[in-house]
């Protein structure tokens, strides 16, 4: 069993793109959203879910108010001015918004009236879709700790390939270079960057091969609307070429990409014979090279 993951420097770049179209390729495979600050791959693929699961991370204080004794003084330890007193029952509440969960109020409240809780963040799924089983998640507004949801998505991920004997987990990784990116480089053989011919986009893609090398990941390259800025493109394959990396696709620009994900499909689902080509050639390099079966 390989895991690939796909990754750029920032988002926009077409990885998700990328990763649908491999998963009209692949065969024998499961499928992974880790980008799960900004899921979009479901859009794709249009899952049934089969599991619902919660996932909880994270506390906040809560005050009972039976055993508030009004003494204030969890207002006054509270550094992030998250208690406030309720003016009709004299007792303190607390904002959950400020709550940066640090549970110093409940160590020091003298009645014992100060609870941590702990947070509903968000969800993670476990769905069917026409491509097979598909792993994801979705975390809740302004909520923290996407790496470790991202550490339970892929845990999920590999126990069910190792169940159903899988050859490929594919994951669409998140953008950038923070912890679901580093969270998502785990256990991966290969991760792929994508990037787009710009100042911006080399920049952001020698950001994100430094964490993948820190972790030593091998990192693959393919370079999205490169017919946009040549010049620029030929500086990505020049730096590529001298990072060792090797640049396994060019995806030209093209209208009906756009359209396919507005539809609902993969670009291989798009039917365009060019577009199948271009990255039926990305999956076979990916399949023969480093990865070879």
């Amino acid at each position: 069993m390989k895991q690939i993951l796909i990754i750029s420097g920032k988002g926009g770049t077409g990885k998700t793109v990328v990763t649908a179209a491999f998963a009209s390729l692949a065969e024998n495979k499961i499928l992974v959203d880790c980008d799960v600050d900004a899921a979009n791959l479901h859009l794709i693929l249009n899952p049934e879910s089969q599991e619902v699961h919660e996932f909880r991370s994270g506390k906040t204080a809560f005050i009972s108010k039976d055993q508030c004794c009004s003494c204030g003084l969890c207002q006054s330890l509270c550094r992030f001015e998250a208690i406030k007193k309720d003016t009709l029952s004299d007792k303190f509440l607390i904002d959950s918004v400020s709550c940066e969960g640090c549970g110093f109020c409940a160590l020091a409240c003298p009645s014992g009236a100060i609870e941590m809780k702990e947070n509903l963040s968000g969800q993670w799924f476990v769905s069917n879709t026409r491509f097979g089983l598909f792993v994801h998640a979705k975390l809740g507004i302004a909520e923290e700790n996407s790496g470790k949801l991202v550490a339970t998505v892929k845990q999920k991920a590999k126990e069910l390939a190792k169940k159903n004997n899988v050859d490929w987990i594919i994951v669409d990784g998140s953008p950038g270079i923070g912890c679901p990116v580093i969270a998502s480089l785990s256990d991966v053989d290969c991760a792929i960057i994508v990037s787009e011919p710009t100042v911006s986009g080399i920049h952001d893609a020698k950001r994100v091969m430094e964490v993948a090398d820190h972790f030593k990941v091998p990192v693959k390259m393919i370079i999205n609307k490169f017919d946009l800025n040549e010049d620029m493109t030929k500086k990505i394959e020049m730096f590529s070429l001298e990072s060792n990396i090797e640049v396994i696709g060019k995806i030209p620009f093209d209208k009906r990409i756009v359209e396919s994900v507005s539809q609902g499909k993969t670009v291989i689902e798009n039917g365009n014979q060019d577009l199948i080509k271009c990255f039926s050639e990305i999956w076979e390099r990916v399949k023969k090279g480093f990865f070879a079966l």
